[in-house]
């Protein structure tokens, strides 16, 4: 069952696409039919996110703005639940990253608005970082050691039984590390810790651990919650080509979009959860890619579906993808995004989960699965559909077909819906700019103009850097174990 499980994204995809090339061949009207019916469903669907992008944002603004340590100490209700016994356990997964990365993510934990007497803070290297990534650490050790209430530098073995190298069996071995060296001998509660694993080069900005602490002790269910920042992918924005700088604010807005659907939210890269949890659940597998997203649907089927992710509505800044030229950035940023896509390696994790967890209400489990299935079968296909599959009708219906007012009016109504979507890439690139960090000395009036025009290679992006990495991931994903994606890092530049 889990082998067909793995196999459901890959066949819905490639379903989708030869059954749209057959019928555009034998019934090219139904097709085009489709086909029309599908943009106008793809228009609308663009309004309804603009208007969750709309909100994520202006409530983003709004907590940008407030001081949320202050929030803590005058919430009546929070009085006995004292937030100074909060501890936040700071886990940040290092492989080869350079020391300008990991000192510009040391730089803003100090930064933060909260009382470094509460930070727990591991920098979690790998043995097979070699002899410069022990350098690096030591010498962040030297530098910022003595700010924090506890720093602990672990170094994973290389070839351990039943794992794969990678963030997940890295932060797994320095959580249980950190559990025993430190956390255990001060017999701190577990009840007390936040645990937030940053990618190393996540940037917190100041009042991060204050609205975390927030949300941790004003929520429902603060001991079944994980908590979801925005990834602004801006460290580095000004350093990227064109096209980097597209696909690094495409992602920052859907994710923005998902935080104002805190229904369908799940985790994804840098977030926080209670330390108590990750305990419960034999913290994260060490032989998966996807570690970051699998750890929601580890505690979900651990407590029966009493799990949620609790979106903050508040950002971090993470790197765009850059390389030393241009091509090994776009061949990085495909990477990247495939790696995301093997997500899709979720799937069977939790439809087998469901089979087997008779405790979880059928209707949870039936609104999980069509939700996630459907969100990775429209990652791989609905560009594809409208890009590049939208005009088969016309080359494969024959001439009987394209003597029709239809095949006449096909691209017309595709063009002009298509038109109409502009309003949605309108909205992006004004967001765009308004996220855009502070300004280095070279970056001129004339610069912000390159930076909206440059949202005309949205189509080009998501058809190569969306639709074609998710389909590989998920066609991986069916043809099994011999095309598995291991766990690639992104190369880190400065």
């Amino acid at each position: 069952m889990y082998r067909f499980f793995e196999m459901v994204p890959g066949i819905l995809a490639w379903s989708t696409i030869i059954l749209l090339l057959f019928l555009s061949w034998l019934l090219p009207v139904w097709a085009a039919i489709f086909i029309i019916l599908f943009d106008i469903y793809w228009f609308l669907k663009i309004i309804y996110l603009s208007f969750h992008l709309k909100a994520t944002f202006k409530k983003m603004r709004n907590n940008l703005k407030i001081n949320w340590i202050d929030e803590l100490t005058k919430n009546q209700k929070l009085k006995a639940k004292s937030w100074n016994n909060i501890y936040h356990l700071i886990i940040l997964p290092m492989y080869k990253e350079p020391y300008e990365v990991v000192k510009e993510t040391f730089e803003s934990l100090l930064k933060t608005n909260y009382p470094k007497d509460k930070f727990i803070v591991v920098l979690a290297t790998e043995e097979r970082g070699g002899k410069k990534t022990q350098e690096t650490a030591q010498k962040i050790k030297t530098e910022f050691n003595d700010n924090f209430f506890k720093f602990l530098i672990t170094q994973h073995p290389v070839n351990l039984p039943d794992e794969i190298p990678g963030k997940g069996s890295n932060q797994t071995w320095a959580a249980k590390e950190v559990k025993k060296l430190i956390i255990d001998p001060l017999k701190i509660s577990y009840e007390n810790i936040l645990a937030s694993v940053f990618d190393i080069d996540t940037q917190v900005l100041p009042e991060y651990f204050g609205i975390l602490t927030y949300n941790f002790l004003t929520c429902e269910h603060p001991q079944h919650s994980s908590f979801q920042p925005i990834p602004l992918f801006t460290n580095n924005i000004f350093q990227t080509p064109a096209l980097a700088r597209v696909i690094a604010f495409s992602s920052t807005f859907w994710h923005m979009m998902q935080q104002s659907r805190p229904e369908r939210q799940t985790t994804f890269s840098s977030h926080s959860m209670p330390f108590k949890a990750v305990v419960e659940v034999g913290f994260w597998h060490k032989d998966i890619v996807s570690e970051d997203s699998q750890i929601f649907w580890q505690c979900y089927l651990h407590y029966n579906g009493n799990w949620r992710a609790i979106p903050l509505f508040y950002p971090v800044s993470m790197d765009a993808n850059v390389a030393p030229t241009f091509w090994q950035t776009m061949i990085n940023q495909y990477k990247q995004q495939r790696r995301w896509g093997w997500g899709c390696e979720n799937i069977p994790y939790f439809l087998d989960g469901f089979r087997k967890n008779l405790q979880i209400p059928k209707s949870k489990k039936w609104y999980w699965s069509f939700i996630i299935i459907e969100s990775f079968h429209s990652w791989s296909t609905n560009v594809l559909i409208i890009f590049a599959l939208g005009w088969l009708p016309i080359i494969l219906g024959g001439a009987d077909f394209n003597t029709t007012l239809l095949s006449y009016n096909l691209p017309q109504i595709t063009r002009f819906i298509m038109t109409l979507s502009m309003i949605g890439i309108a909205t992006s690139a004004v967001l765009s700019i308004i996220l855009l960090p502070p300004k280095p000395s070279w970056f001129k009036s004339w610069h912000y103009l390159l930076y909206v025009i440059q949202w005309i290679l949205v189509p080009f992006t998501l058809i190569i850097f969306g639709a074609f990495p998710g389909l590989e991931a998920q066609t991986r994903l069916m043809l099994g174990d011999k095309f598995h994606l291991g766990f690639w890092v992104t190369p880190k530049h400065r």
